[in-house]
């Protein structure tokens, strides 16, 4: 090992450490420190490298969405729009897997976290698509896929990460993640023919605890009435985020506060769900969430300091560029790591490691920024789903109390439909560009 450069070292010691499970962050911090003191740099850098790698405004986007999503599933904006959507679309063929992929979709989109999702909508959809002949396994694997497409769907702290370490605009980066978006929820439904349904008996509908659906004594034109007044206010939350942002009212950083302040309105005044008690609570879970992605973030700011000194990216870099003449080889290859490393860390993580490697390789084939920033959210998202380890199965197991395998086996189909919406994604760039495009 010892005969290693030091950035190949410091690679290796910081897999030894994940694999005897030393939490992520401290396995950055430990591993960059070590390759600090190999190198001769002296430790008492490390507090000034961690302050600057931390103290960036665009960052404070990640604690404001985690505390906006997790205040208004408290709030009840989660069940008012599940509720919404079962009535308007849970008398059509796949009933509740529609509604299911639907409101993960969306959302996705509100919180902007895969694990956050899972546990805001999970029991409801995860229920009433038991109710409607799912397998629950299936609806559970369904869930987690949905809520993996949150770092795609803007606003997407995936996305806000990307845009600091690759310096590109967040705001382009959540109009160019429209319409990709779109197309993996579209797959999502093509898998929906292809379960076996069963209408819940006496004995399964004792196990889903079953709700009737909803207004169900008003004819259905009043039913979709009364549900969507009812969920209005949780189904403008994109409509305030995203508009401000692409109308330049404020910026993404400023558009997390913004959702925050809404959540808040929204839950004292509108829905009076809120009380002193449940934020406090919620301020608390936000700041334990937050916490932990602050963390990784702090320290991987570390890692990515000695990879840049020991020249790490110029070495890696020029090798992946060296495998081939063909962009396309290339491209499958970033792929691959990216999906296997995905089975084991989190985005994160794995965006602090694999970028300062991989950009330059980006802007030596003239790749847009833009649209490869897209493409490594969707192979992060297929991450959050795919065993052994992605966290959205763990969070999934734990709503719908069945066995993580059970889960990973129903997920194959999702799998399948996402690894074809990544190739869409590459072969087709300009499902990225074109709101782009069309909007300036």
């Amino acid at each position: 090992m010892f005969d290693l450069d030091t950035g190949t070292q410091m690679l290796l010691l910081f897999a030894a450490l994940l694999i005897i499970r030393v939490p992520v962050a401290f396995s950055l911090g430990l591993s960059s420190m070590f390759a600090m003191w190999q190198m001769g740099f002296g430790l008492d850098l490390v507090g000034d490298l961690l302050a600057s790698g931390i103290t960036k405004f665009s960052l404070l986007a990640i604690p404001f969405f985690i505390l906006a999503g997790i205040l208004m599933g408290t709030a009840g904006m989660a069940d008012r729009m599940i509720r919404f959507f079962r009535v308007l679309m849970g008398s059509l063929p796949g009933g509740m897997g529609l509604v299911g992929v639907v409101v993960s979709l969306f959302w996705g989109a509100v919180s902007g976290s895969g694990p956050a999702s899972v546990a805001a909508i999970g029991p409801m959809v995860i229920r009433g698509m038991v109710e409607d002949g799912y397998p629950k396994a299936f609806a559970a694997a369904m869930v987690c896929t949905g809520a993996a497409l949150s770092i795609v769907i803007p606003p997407s702290i995936g996305l806000v990460i990307y845009g600091v370490i690759a310096e590109v605009s967040i705001g382009d980066l959540f109009i160019a993640a429209i319409l990709p978006g779109a197309v993996m929820g579209a797959l999502m439904l093509a898998a929906l023919p292809f379960v076996s349904r069963q209408r819940a008996d006496a004995k399964a509908s004792k196990i889903a605890e079953l709700a009737p659906m909803p207004y169900s004594e008003f004819a259905f034109p009043k039913r979709v009435f009364l549900s969507f007044t009812d969920a209005i206010w949780g189904l403008m939350t994109p409509v305030v985020i995203l508009g401000g942002i692409y109308t330049g009212i404020f910026t993404p950083t400023e558009a997390a506060i913004v959702a925050v302040v809404y959540a808040l309105f929204v839950g004292f005044f509108i829905y009076r769900t809120l009380t002193l008690s449940t934020l406090f609570d919620a301020l608390g879970d936000a700041s334990s969430s937050s916490a932990v992605v602050m963390l990784v973030v702090t320290f991987a700011s570390l890692f990515g300091w000695v990879v840049t000194v020991d020249d790490v990216v110029g070495r890696y870099s020029e090798g992946l560029l060296a495998l081939s003449e063909s962009e396309w080889t290339i491209m499958v290859v970033m792929a691959v790591i990216l999906l296997i490393t995905g089975m084991f860390m989190d985005a994160v993580t794995i965006m602090f490691i694999s970028l300062p490697i991989f950009l330059p390789v980006v802007r030596a084939l003239e790749w847009d920024p833009v649209w490869f920033g897209v493409f490594l959210m969707i192979n992060l998202a297929i991450g959050l789903f795919t065993p052994p380890v992605g966290i959205n199965l763990f969070v999934a197991a734990n709503v719908a109390k069945i066995s993580l395998e059970k889960i990973a086996v129903a997920a194959v189909p999702f799998l399948i439909t996402s690894t074809i919406g990544l190739a869409i994604i590459a072969l087709w760039p300009e499902l990225t560009t074109y709101l782009l495009i069309w909007m300036k």
